[in-house]
């Protein structure tokens, strides 16, 4: 066992950490840092429900290596709300009636976060590959999509 030494930036707050250089990201966002709004799924890069950001990009933590995250900003979920107040994604989701088991929700989110980033005013295609890396088994998207649409409204101001 290698020990691995570093500091990661998650959420805009510092952590020094000490970990096995073979975890991965998921991990030690959950057992270390104490954040476990991340889910484990599958933990094989098919479900999507442990999406972060890193430095604004989506990446399924379950396959990164904690230790490749040194230097970059990790956001997870919790990172994205300010205080009580939901972030406007998570907020069109509940009104949406795009959440069922919740699950898949943080993945969601934080690819929703990503793709509206990139592209403010998204198509219906441009969402559906934005989300392609999520999976829901409950909803069946339509109100998932329903909810990045109005996000993305009132993000624009329109």
């Amino acid at each position: 066992m290698t020990t691995y030494s570093t500091t990661l930036s998650v959420n805009g707050i510092p952590y020094s950490l000490a970990f096995d250089a073979s975890r991965n990201l998921l991990s030690v966002i959950r057992n270390e840092v104490g954040l476990t709004g991340t889910k484990e799924g599958c933990d094989d890069c098919e479900c999507g429900a442990c999406m972060v950001l890193l430095d604004g990009h989506p990446v399924n933590s379950c396959s990164y290596l904690a230790a490749q995250a040194t230097g970059k900003e990790i956001t997870t979920v919790e990172g994205l709300s300010s205080g009580d107040e939901l972030h406007p994604i998570q907020r069109q989701l509940l009104d949406a009636g795009g959440v069922q088991c919740g699950f898949c929700t943080p993945g969601m989110i934080m690819s929703t976060d990503a793709l509206l980033r990139r592209t403010p005013e998204p198509t219906d295609e441009d969402i559906r590959i934005g989300l392609s890396g999520n999976l829901c088994r409950c909803t069946g998207y339509a109100k998932i999509m329903e909810a990045v649409k109005a996000t993305a409204v009132e993000l624009s101001g329109s």
